[in-house]
């Protein structure tokens, strides 16, 4: 029957062995490695053995298609669509702004000759006269320039003489004054058709029979609608495809996250607890260190037990990083600004405590001894930096 000191650490092992089993690939442990063979187990095999698979997937992932999302006006090529009284040669683009002062205060006299210069535009309009018309309603946009049916109707001239680019720019004037205006849907949806813009112009359309419907603009929403809905299908399509994408890619980043915390923890290599006790303490170590007669007590590999170290060392992260300062003591320093492992630290050297060890592991630190003797915090070594709610939990893990 093996001594509980023993019984302990043999837990302790094991405990390692099952969060990490490609430890048992070292040279070392081939005899432990060999015993569980031989009851028929089956070692899982180290980063070298599993580099070859690892590359055969990468290659065929090379080999997969890229989806390739393209711009507006490649969708739309992607698309076969009726474009019938599309006008090829349209008028220029306006780019400057038409400036309203909404505050400003109209005299009674220029709104009465306002009004008249609108039934004025709307007559000529009527008769065909179509450039006298915008001369017109120009002149009353000077008299009364926050009237928003004015702009409509000036667009509307600018929409029979070919001008679909000036008739959406004065509709989009008259919507910013009076955002329920249906006439200027209704004619910038018009002008939006005549220029091949499907789906704002079925959105427009939309608008102006929603607010105030209107047989002609349930006419033009009715032929614009076949190559808008066909666009709309287009374009869910692409984002249905883009959201895989997106899915695809924050999967590839986990599987490599995965892939970097396994090969840390295939590098782990068995700390020896019997001949590093006292290592970076400044005091004599044991007469047999080094030749495996030093026992770490009982109490102290009993801490592996408390459910938050436990809890602790599941993260791959903070296991990998227990591990390499428990091969190196002093790599403790790269990981003094890691709140997850200053936490631990902190946790094991409050357990510690409570067994009657207030200064850390007996013989001055962790197996193998930390820098100063001790965990950062527990009298001994480095501080660790403040917490707080400022310090975010995965500081130094990615």
């Amino acid at each position: 029957m093996l001594p509980p000191e023993s019984l302990a650490q043999l837990k302790t092992f094991l405990s390692l062995v099952k969060k990490s089993p490609q430890i048992l690939n070292s040279p070392q442990l081939s005899f432990f490695k060999e015993f569980i063979e031989s009851y028929g187990g089956v070692v899982p095999p180290s980063e070298n053995v599993e580099s070859e698979n690892k590359r055969n997937t990468a290659e065929e992932k090379k080999s997969d298609p890229v989806i390739e999302i393209s711009s507006e006006e490649e969708i739309e090529s992607d698309v076969e669509l009726d474009n019938t009284g599309v006008i090829e040669s349209p008028d220029p683009i306006w780019d400057e702004d038409i400036e309203v002062q909404l505050d400003i205060e109209i005299s009674e006299e220029n709104m009465e000759i306002a009004n008249a210069k609108k039934r004025e535009g709307i007559s000529l309009f009527g008769e065909g006269n179509y450039e006298k018309a915008v001369e017109v309603f120009t002149e009353a946009i000077k008299l009364n320039p926050v009237m928003s049916l004015l702009y409509a109707k000036r667009g509307q001239c600018y929409l029979q003489l070919n001008k679909p680019n000036a008739c959406i720019r004065d509709c989009t004037k008259a919507l910013s004054i009076n955002p329920d205006n249906a006439a200027a849907y209704k004619f910038r949806g018009r002008a939006h058709r005549l220029l091949g813009h499907w789906l704002e112009a079925v959105n427009d359309l939309r608008s102006a029979c929603k607010i105030d419907f209107d047989e002609q603009a349930d006419e033009w929403l009715k032929e614009v609608t076949p190559n808008a809905r066909k666009l709309e299908e287009h374009q869910r399509k692409y984002e249905r495809l883009r959201a895989e994408r997106e899915i695809k890619e924050k999967q590839e980043r986990i599987r490599k996250a995965r892939e970097a915390n396994a090969k840390a923890a295939a590098g782990f290599t068995m700390p020896d607890f019997g001949a590093g006790a006292g290592a970076g303490t400044g005091t004599k170590p044991d007469a047999n260190a080094g030749k495996g007669d030093f026992k770490i007590p009982p109490e102290v590999m009993d801490m592996f037990n408390d459910p938050e170290i436990h809890k602790c060392l599941e993260d791959p992260e903070v296991f990998a990083a227990f591990t390499d300062i428990s091969s190196n003591p002093a790599n403790l320093m790269k990981y003094l600004n890691n709140p997850k492992m200053m936490a631990l630290c902190q946790k094991m050297s409050s357990v510690l405590g409570k067994r009657g060890f207030p200064g850390g592991f007996p013989g001055g630190g962790f197996p193998g001894g930390f820098p100063g003797g001790g965990f950062p915090g527990s009298g001994g070594g480095a501080n660790p930096p403040p917490s707080g709610p400022n310090i975010p939990d995965d500081i130094g893990l990615d």
